[in-house]
């Protein structure tokens, strides 16, 4: 399989480039182009691409023959940045090509999601903050997965929870809707978030379903299973 990891630079970027690597994929990377060297640990086993992802050209070229699109959707600025990121993908991926787009729990499909009063304080104040200071926009992430959500591509988008460093626990568990008592510990190892994106290229199951996600060794995750 040839896998483009958008936003490969990243912390999640790089664990995913990792898990796709494990698995005997071929890579091509896309990230800016000051951020390469963060790519080194992988050089002469992937292809980097350096360019914005929101810059049609350089996704065009990255997705060209890849089977599946691993894409961080980054609210970076107030210019449309993810969604432009989340376009130039749904724009130029082969006919039938696996998208999983990764996003925050902040991000509801069809409305029914139940936020924390934290959760939405920390979106309303935090991303207001965020925008006035022109750093982060997250209305932008929003409209991002409203175009993914609207397209007839094979996507999934992978809602994840406040992330952890650490070593792997196993592959998260999750719900389609926040609030669901099994995602109470809101914890994920972002080891796991990456192997979670990695995993759902494979799994059709995950196709044109946007999960929230929790780390499987969480006391939510643990006391849902020991209730089954």
């Amino acid at each position: 399989m040839r896998v483009c990891v958008v936003g490969a630079s990243g912390k999640l970027g790089q664990y995913m480039v990792q898990h796709a690597l494990d698995r005997g994929y071929e890579v091509v990377g896309v990230c800016r182009p000051e951020s390469v060297g963060k790519l080194d640990a992988f050089k002469g086993r992937i292809t980097a691409i350096p360019g914005a992802t929101d810059d049609r050209g350089v996704i065009k070229r990255a997705v060209a023959g890849c089977d599946g699109v691993l894409v961080v959707l980054v609210p970076r600025g107030v210019h449309g940045y993810a969604s432009g990121t989340a376009q130039a993908v749904l724009d130029h991926a082969g006919p039938g090509a696996r998208l999983v787009f990764s996003c925050g729990w902040q991000i509801t499909r069809d409305g029914q999601d139940v936020y924390s009063l934290r959760l939405k304080m920390l979106v309303k104040i935090g991303g207001g903050l965020a925008r006035l200071a022109r750093v982060a926009d997250l209305d932008d992430q929003v409209e991002a997965c409203r175009r993914v959500f609207a397209s007839d591509t094979r996507w999934t988008v992978v809602r994840g929870s406040d992330l952890e460093e650490g070593e792997s626990q196993g592959l998260p568990v999750w719900s389609r809707h926040v609030g669901d008592p099994i995602l109470k510990s809101n914890i994920t190892r972002r080891v796991d978030f990456a192997l979670f994106m990695v995993q759902a290229l494979e799994n059709d199951e995950l196709v044109h379903e946007a999960p929230a996600i929790v780390g499987c060794q969480t006391p939510s995750a643990l006391a849902h299973a020991a209730g089954e």
